[in-house]
């Protein structure tokens, strides 16, 4: 899943954008609320890790402009402001959850895939479909019960469509949701992942849609 990071100190954002990358997500680095907006503009992001104090444009004004907008992607907030005055003003302006720095970056993420599975409707970590148990954040996937190893693209791709069942998942989105701004993307890159999951987890796991994209039927 495709996370914006938007954050100011290179000393935070570097660690925030290694940690975030370490469990798996594919993360974008903003460094200012000018930049934020056209990336929000642009590309459909499945949460973002917002900083308030910002240059050029603040992250409380970031984040109305982005509700006004009706986008509703979830954001977690972080910031040195901690006061109760300054986390409310988030939340109002339509922060979905706050941490403040100095802040542990296991429990960021923690928070991260709790907002994630919220605005997907699950309340726990681990995915079932059928036969296949998948979690993402042991990046694991069992079949009967056996292990059944995949690349961290393959995950991506089969958690992208888990995650949007019934709800056919074109090649641009698919793209979008696993490649970051600085990565090349091979113009057969998510038949060839496709292929590989169907090789490995079943022939009939994920249908084509022809002149759409990729599904995986709803259960």
């Amino acid at each position: 899943m495709r996370i914006l990071l938007v954050e100011d100190d290179d000393l935070i954002g570097s660690g925030v954008e290694a940690g975030l990358r370490q469990a798996g997500f594919t993360v974008d680095w903003a460094r200012d609320g000018r930049k934020a907006m056209l990336a929000l503009e642009t590309t459909a992001y499945a949460l973002v890790v917002l900083d308030l104090g910002l240059p050029l444009m603040s992250g409380n004004e970031l984040l109305r402009w982005l509700r006004d907008a009706g986008n509703d992607v979830p954001v977690l907030v972080l910031t040195a402001k901690g006061t109760v005055a300054d986390r409310v003003d988030g939340l109002e302006a339509g922060a979905d959850d706050y941490i403040g720095k100095p802040f542990d970056l296991l429990e960021l993420v923690a928070r991260s895939r709790a907002l994630l599975r919220r605005s997907q409707g699950r309340s726990v970590e681990v995915i079932r479909y059928r036969d296949l148990v998948v979690d993402p954040a042991g990046q694991t996937v069992l079949r009967d019960d056996a292990r059944v190893p995949l690349t961290a693209r393959e995950l991506a791709v089969l958690v992208q469509l888990l995650t949007h069942q019934g709800v056919p998942q074109s090649k641009s989105r698919l793209e979008e949701s696993l490649y970051g701004w600085q990565e090349e993307i091979e113009s057969n890159a998510i038949e060839v992942h496709v292929s590989n999951l169907r090789k490995k987890l079943g022939a009939d796991l994920i249908t084509t849609v022809r002149g759409i994209g990729y599904v995986m039927e709803k259960v």
